[in-house]
């Protein structure tokens, strides 16, 4: 983790970001920014902007939306809980995720796959549906 000992005071926005870990590698933060999912302070953002403490970060990882403010620096990926240090989330942007995670999960999963064909037990399920099989 980087500090202002080491007099770096802004790192590019793809860097914080998977180094924050809201995305799996550096690549997909860029691609989302490119897709313009994320907002610095209320303004579309490139890749290859420099975000500092004290800026905020709207995040849009469908179907969630994060709104966030940098506390602290970091060039490079760490663990999970100093990753947690590198963000505030505020409050109504958590209350709002946990909220439609508790909706999503009250619907429950799709019946219908979106691809392919049914794999051996779905076939049984069908052939017992259409009083065909054992």
């Amino acid at each position: 983790m980087t500090d202002d000992t080491n007099a770096v005071n802004r790192v590019r926005l793809d860097k914080w970001l998977w180094a924050a870990r809201f995305f799996k590698t550096r690549s997909l933060a860029a691609e989302a920014i490119d897709a313009g999912h994320v907002e610095v302070n209320g303004e579309k953002a490139k890749r290859s902007r420099l975000v500092q403490r004290g800026d905020t970060l709207r995040l849009r990882r469908p179907p969630f939306e994060h709104v966030v403010q940098v506390t602290a620096l970091s060039d490079s990926r760490g663990s999970a809980t100093v990753a947690a240090g590198l963000y505030q989330e505020s409050d109504s942007s958590r209350q709002a995720r946990e909220s439609l995670a508790a909706q999503l999960r009250s619907v429950g999963p799709s019946a219908f796959r979106e691809k392919g064909r049914p794999g051996k037990k779905e076939r049984r399920d069908i052939d017992r549906w259409r009083d065909r099989g054992s």
